[in-house]
């Protein structure tokens, strides 16, 4: 591994393949990167400040958010986990846990299917369920406000169902400028990343060809379509690892960084 580690952890530009994606390392140890969620680009932020105690964390931002270079054409899971895997080759990383987060659950769940070398434990915080009907439904509606009302207005809809009505009092003692950052960036959300998911197929063949651990981290508040989520993962991999935080909901890497980073830490300790 020749990633450049550091307490430090500034952001710089690396290019990784056909693009070019803003990048922050910190800490030290084994590598562990944090594949960028949609619509929020530092809500892995907490997390791999408290992972960087035990790892050198790998925490980028997809193409469209922040930093990183424009989104061009359709969105696309598969895309998206082939930057990551070219990222990982730019950082001269032959192996790493990998970490996705609601969308990039997914991301990380393909990049473990079509490159398993790189890939030295899958964890998975709640990826987004896709196979839900309702969610479908929602998420159809969501492009639709999207496009009539906007991004603020599309935005404060969705956060609202995840994360309930307190979702901003969350995010500004969290997160401080997440909101202004999600507005800026909410065109890549609704106009990629949401038509993306719903074209991403993924079957249990695929998911045979995962060779790495599996970690499913949830909370008891989450809700049934992330109840349904579970359950599909568990039926993909049957000897994965389950951890649900109490009183958690979909918002659990901003409100319970701490425990997810115990319980992380606990099982990649043993790869």
């Amino acid at each position: 591994m020749a990633v450049r580690s550091g307490r430090s952890g500034g952001a710089r530009r690396v290019v990784a393949g056909d693009t070019s994606l803003e990048v922050i390392v910190e800490g030290a140890g084994a590598p562990l990167v944090l594949i960028q969620t949609g619509l929020l680009a530092e809500e892995c932020a907490p997390l791999a400040t408290a992972l960087s105690r035990d790892f050198t964390t790998v925490r980028y931002h997809r193409r469209g958010y922040a930093g990183s270079d424009p989104v061009t054409g359709p969105g696309s899971i598969v895309r998206d986990a082939r930057d990551c895997a070219a990222l990982l080759g730019a950082l001269a990383v032959d192996s790493a846990h990998v970490l996705g987060l609601s969308y990039s659950g997914a991301v990380a769940v393909q990049l473990a299917a079509d490159a398993p070398e790189l890939v030295r434990s899958l964890i998975l915080i709640e990826p987004p369920p896709v196979h839900v009907a309702e969610f479908r439904a929602v998420t159809g509606e969501l492009q639709r406000e999207y496009r009539v009302a906007g991004g603020a207005v599309a935005l404060a809809h969705l956060m609202g169902i995840v994360s309930g009505p307190d979702w901003r009092d969350i995010l500004d003692r969290q997160l401080p400028g997440a909101r202004a950052q999600a507005t800026a960036d909410a065109g890549t959300f609704f106009a990629t990343d949401l038509p993306a998911l719903l074209n991403w197929t993924f079957t249990a063949a695929e998911a045979a060809r995962v060779r790495a651990p599996v970690l499913y981290l949830g909370g008891t508040a989450s809700g049934p379509w992330f109840a349904e989520v579970h359950a599909r993962i568990t039926q993909w991999f049957p000897r994965a690892e389950s951890v649900l935080v109490d009183g958690a909901d979909h918002g659990l890497a901003l409100t319970h960084a701490a425990a997810l980073a115990t319980a992380i830490t606990a099982f990649a300790a043993q790869r």
